[in-house]
């Protein structure tokens, strides 16, 4: 853990202490001493958990090793790949290997898709499922994207180059996001 998640954890934990307090599900009478102006009693909670969160999320995208490396699991089938994330993040990198398809899942966590390298020779489908998670897919300049989505609170959004290749295959990409994202690039 970093400095900047240890002192997030102790905002939080100080906002929840003194949000038990408030609500007298746990009266903590040293407590009260720190929060003797009327403002402090709901704005000072609600701030300490905003900086704490803050300061948890921020550790993490500045640390550039946040994504696990990992090797590409096969399916069933032997082709299409099975991912599945949860509270973490994983990358799986292609590097001349064939690519037959996907399922990624992504719940309270992330996943990145590098197949810049991979060898798409036909139309290739990629099934997608977040909950409050994500999905980076970098995908080659040489193929063309087709995104469907059905999200609650989240989306899909392709920055790909905007042009369609004639007679070049195509990756059909259907995400279902509840409170999450994908996003494509190239």
């Amino acid at each position: 853990m970093t400095k900047r998640t240890i002192i997030g954890i102790i905002f939080i934990f100080v906002a929840l202490l003194k949000l038990i307090s408030m609500w007298n599900i746990f009266h903590l009478d040293w407590f009260d001493w720190l929060w003797q102006h009327p403002w402090s009693a709901y704005i000072a909670p609600v701030l300490l958990l905003f900086i704490g969160v803050r300061l948890i999320v921020s550790s993490y995208r500045r640390n550039p090793d946040q994504w696990l490396q990992r090797p590409i699991p096969q399916g069933e089938d032997g082709k299409r790949i099975c991912c599945a994330v949860r509270f973490g993040g994983d990358e799986y990198i292609y590097k001349g290997e064939a690519f037959h398809g996907a399922r990624l899942d992504a719940f309270f966590g992330g996943i990145r898709l590098d197949l810049r390298q991979a060898l798409i020779t036909e139309d290739e489908e990629i099934d997608i499922h977040t909950f409050a998670g994500g999905v980076e897919l970098l995908v080659p300049a040489n193929v063309n994207i087709e995104a469907k989505s059905r999200s609650f609170i989240g989306g899909v959004g392709n920055e790909t180059v905007g042009r369609s290749i004639h007679d070049a295959p195509t990756l059909h990409i259907v995400a279902s996001n509840f409170a999450g994202g994908v996003s494509i690039k190239n």
